[in-house]
């Protein structure tokens, strides 16, 4: 492993993957699942129980037909060739042949059924999952995600989902046929003859010591493995998203460096992996091979004795060449299955997450929004006695907008984010039209409250499709008469393809002030009855500023709006500004108001402000 001391970067990457590869160590170590796995794996495999069922009959027919090989070989050997020495008579041994052809046919029919049966399940139950872990991370609150990394989000989707399927493809067939083959073969060698068969059977302890040598070591070697990975992904994922800033500050090198750290200490983890196979698979080939040369030396001399017939002794050697397999079979399941466990331990635990703003037990509607909001008594804290809004008493009547101004940390974007309800108080209530939010569905909340950050994301697709984001049934008719009305029209139309420009990757085609009309357009074609815009100006030049102010009015009017801005440019449009400091409104009043007073904090705001144009 390297030595190299951990950097503060390495430190936070790895705390991330050792919570990821700790989650289940216990478990791991003991072969078991958690109580979260079981009933998760119980919902998704519910529905295929006649299925699972199937598929086993098939892999028990598989497996008869295959042992039934070895055991027809002998009765040819024995049964079928006498009677061509004795009488020239061949009907018994074709008869032997028949049957051999027979069980393989039934071997290779069984295999292809299991194949195609099996494969159907498992790809119906990875869609569940991936549904479900999909829409579940789609319903969990901003505050989860504010704590789970994008690395983290990614893993569970990919690696994760991956080891699942590793499970259900290959574990499931290969752990029944290891299973059938060792009870099989063991009991048809004593059928065939008790002595040889114990004596065959003395490698048992042999195997057992080594298999259990080897899945202790694998389970320690596996959990540093998920560990590493877990290192690589939640770096690279870091680096990709913020790619910009690594290319503006110069920050390949290092980024190479501890990437370059984190993929050497996986790839001697794997390493380390690859070791335990190397000693275990030849450990059981030598010990399979011994068995079989004792065999062979016993029961060859027992049948120089007449003892045993030259057919049985041909059996027990094609049995114990088959014999030996499943071990590793077994120990290789012994992988997959630590794999899924810890794999279904997790998404587990993911789905399990309750969400911070839960949807209400019993729903109210509102019939009619008018946009009116109130809070009442209302504290908030990011961290416990750490309030960021102590105790807030506000009232924001439909259809007035409100600016609201202050210094970094007022608590001007916590406010919003309880209004959208991204969050909800620690104490009181937010209201509105008369109804507690936590009494809304997300749907309904969500239909009448529209909030536009300054980060302006846009996904992968046209124009068109970003700004009928909220509206997904909007006609095109109604996506240019949205854009037209921003101002944001000239723009697109000038575009190669119009409203079907693709963005590309976050909206990269398009320039940031782009980027913010789009979003403006795709706010306004959602009609809220509260329109929340959070520094939502800030990426916008002058020219472009200015044409947004414009469109505003008419955005504006007749909805509530909350304009969080530090550029007093954009307060200019507001019918009333609530100047903040330490989670408390400190002044309230129109602009016009507010500056005519001349000794205030938004007074003196406007003043810098002014200067500063000067």
């Amino acid at each position: 492993m390297s030595t190299t001391t951990p950097t503060s970067d390495q430190r936070r990457w790895r705390g991330y993957a050792e919570v990821d590869a700790d989650e289940a160590a216990e478990r791991m170590t003991a072969g078991t699942l958690g109580g979260g796995s079981q009933r998760l794996l119980r919902s998704l495999l519910a529905p295929y129980r006649t299925a699972i069922w199937i598929l086993v009959g098939i892999v028990v027919v598989e497996n008869a037909a295959r042992l039934s090989i070895p055991f027809l070989v002998k009765e040819g050997i024995d049964t079928g060739i006498p009677p061509i020495q004795e009488s020239g008579d061949t009907s018994a041994l074709f008869t032997v042949v028949a049957l051999v052809l027979v069980a393989t046919l039934t071997q290779a029919v069984a295999r292809n059924l299991f194949l195609v049966r099996s494969g159907r399940v498992g790809q119906d139950v990875l869609y569940e999952v991936r549904r479900r872990v999909f829409r579940h991370f789609q319903a969990l609150s901003p505050a989860f995600h504010d704590s789970y990394t994008s690395g983290r989000v990614i893993s569970r989707q990919t690696s994760d989902v991956d080891a699942i399927y590793e499970m259900l493809e290959t574990g499931f067939d290969g752990l029944v046929t290891a299973a059938l083959t060792l009870v099989g073969t063991a009991g048809l060698l004593l059928l065939l003859d008790v002595k040889l068969g114990l004596v065959a059977l003395c490698c048992g302890p042999f195997l057992a010591w080594l298999t259990n040598w080897f899945r202790k070591a694998s389970a320690s070697g596996y959990k540093v493995t998920r560990e590493k990975v877990a290192l690589v992904i939640v770096h690279f994922v870091e680096s990709m998203n913020g790619i910009r800033a690594v290319q503006a500050f110069r920050r390949e090198p290092r980024n190479e460096e501890i990437f370059d750290d984190v993929n050497d200490q996986y790839r001697l983890a794997n390493l380390h992996a690859f070791r335990l196979v190397a000693w275990f698979m030849p450990g059981i080939r030598l010990i399979g091979n011994v068995t079989i040369a004792v065999v062979l030396v016993y029961g060859g001399y027992r049948a120089y004795q007449g003892d045993v017939t030259v057919g049985v002794l041909a059996a027990f050697l094609l049995y114990l060449r088959g014999f030996f397999e499943p071990m590793m079979e077994i120990s290789q399941f012994y992988n997959t299955f630590q794999s899924a466990s810890a794999a279904l331990d997790k998404l587990a635990g993911v789905l399990e997450e309750e969400p911070d703003v839960p949807e209400p037990d019993r729903p109210e509607r509102l019939a009619d929004p008018r946009g009116e909001l109130r809070f009442e008594g209302v504290r908030f804290e990011y961290v416990a006695d750490r309030p960021v809004l102590p105790d807030l008493d506000l009232v924001v009547p439909a259809g007035q907008t409100v600016a609201l101004v202050g210094s970094t940390g007022a608590g001007k974007t916590t406010l919003a984010k309880l209004a959208t309800r991204f969050y909800d108080p620690s104490r009181g209530r937010v209201v509105l039209d008369g109804v507690d939010v936590r009494d809304l569905t997300s749907d309904d909340l969500r239909a009448s409250v529209v909030m536009v950050t300054q980060e302006s994301y846009l996904f992968s697709g046209t124009i068109a499709d970003n700004i009928r984001f909220g509206r997904p049934d909007a006609s095109l008719d109604d996506v240019v008469a949205a854009a037209t009305a921003l101002g944001a029209h000239d723009f697109i139309a000038a575009m190669p393809d119009g409203y079907q420009t693709d963005v590309a990757n976050q909206g990269g085609r398009l320039s940031a002030g782009q980027r913010q009309l789009v979003a403006f357009a795709r706010a306004f074609l959602a009609d809220p009855s509260v329109l929340i815009l959070d520094e939502a100006t800030s990426s916008l030049d002058v020219p472009s500023e200015r044409l947004v102010q414009r469109a505003l009015r008419t955005v504006l009017a007749g909805r509530t709006a909350l304009i969080i801005a530090h550029r007093l440019s954009t307060v200019e449009i507001a019918d009333r500004v609530l100047v903040m400091e330490h989670g408390r409104i400190v002044e309230d009043g129109a602009p016009a108001d507010l500056v005519a007073g001349g000794d205030g904090r938004f007074s003196d705001l406007h003043h810098a402000w002014l200067a500063s144009l000067a």
